[in-house]
């Protein structure tokens, strides 16, 4: 073979291995490509809270992505969203929120996201609300009248939220199977059928002179009117942490403790417990302070991460708070 042969040889080898290369990388680029859209065609839904966050999610599964805004241990009434979030709550197939004024800093973007043509569904307001009383016992007056958001405080409303969002997932999420999202949400409800069983058993060791709750603020009156409870008062007289209480507040609240013989107060775990603390002292020394996972989930492995294990740990809590010496 001559030279100039050996040439032509290795530039046509060369050019072949070029190509080669470029039809590699092309495929490769194709099969990026197709990725991304295929993530980026995947279903989205976008929960405010993250007790609605994991009832949504036990529901979904793995039939769509699901998007919660509100971090572990954070206070519903106060949380805001950052720009990207908000941008998230437009793009969504779904919006699920609690409603009834619960997530306040939160629902101005979540009716953006309506007029802007997303679906969305206010789980509080179709779980047959209850609305805010007078206080049991003389205790100060809440903000009568006006309904209350907390209904998670009943896993039987939550039972009747899970098949109301699993409608909803159906009837707004493309490329969901609807067969799965009514399985998912039938599963889920027998597991809150027995957590309402369980959670009787466990209150039927408070005798009825011991029924009385006294809170951070008004958020377990659901549970008060599903389990038999009274609701003496409240730190902060109203169904929102952002109030202040007053010192007359403050004043007709121990008033009202005292003549019920109440020496225990449930703080949230989301909010301090100076204002619990403050009525220790008001009583002398003769409150317990328990607290308890009313408002938000924990992170992961904190006691109280999902909607089932809240009300669990909840329940043990306000039957030792409630029996004990």
């Amino acid at each position: 073979m001559s030279r100039t042969e050996a040439r032509q040889r290795a530039r046509v080898g060369i050019a072949r291995l070029r190509s080669l290369i470029v039809g590699l990388l092309a495929l490769v680029a194709a099969a990026t490509a197709t990725a991304c859209t295929t993530d980026g065609d995947r279903p989205g839904i976008v929960v405010t809270t993250n007790i609605l966050g994991d009832v949504t999610r036990e529901i979904v599964g793995d039939q769509a992505d699901v998007t919660v805004l509100m971090k572990p241990n954070a206070d519903p009434h106060s949380f805001g969203l950052s720009a990207v979030q908000a941008a998230e709550l437009e793009r969504a197939d779904l919006v699920v929120y609690n409603g009834l004024g619960l997530e306040e800093n939160v629902l101005r973007h979540v009716e953006a996201a309506r007029e802007s043509g997303v679906a969305t569904f206010a789980a509080g307001e179709a779980a047959d609300p209850l609305t805010f009383h007078a206080a049991d016992d003389g205790g100060p007056r809440s903000e009568d009248g006006r309904p209350d958001p907390h209904f998670w405080t009943d896993p039987d409303r939550v039972r009747k939220a899970t098949g109301l969002i699993a409608h909803q997932v159906i009837e707004h999420v493309d490329g969901v199977d609807a067969g799965t999202i009514r399985a998912n949400a039938d599963r889920y409800a027998e597991e809150l059928t027995g957590l309402t069983a369980w959670m009787e058993k466990s209150f039927d060791r408070v005798p009825e002179g011991k029924r009385a709750l006294v809170t951070n603020h008004h958020v377990f009156g659901y549970l008060a009117d599903r389990f038999g409870f009274r609701v003496i008062g409240a730190v902060i007289p109203s169904g929102t942490t952002l109030a202040s209480p007053s010192s007359s507040d403050l004043r007709s609240l121990t008033e009202a403790m005292e003549r019920a013989d109440v020496h225990t107060v449930f703080a949230d775990s989301s909010q301090p417990r100076r204002l619990a603390e403050v009525l220790r002292a008001e009583l002398g020394g003769r409150v317990q302070v328990v607290e308890l996972y009313s408002e938000s989930l924990t992170a992961e492995g904190e006691g109280a991460d999902t909607y089932l294990r809240m009300m669990r740990a909840n329940t043990t809590a306000l039957v030792d708070g409630l029996t004990g010496d």
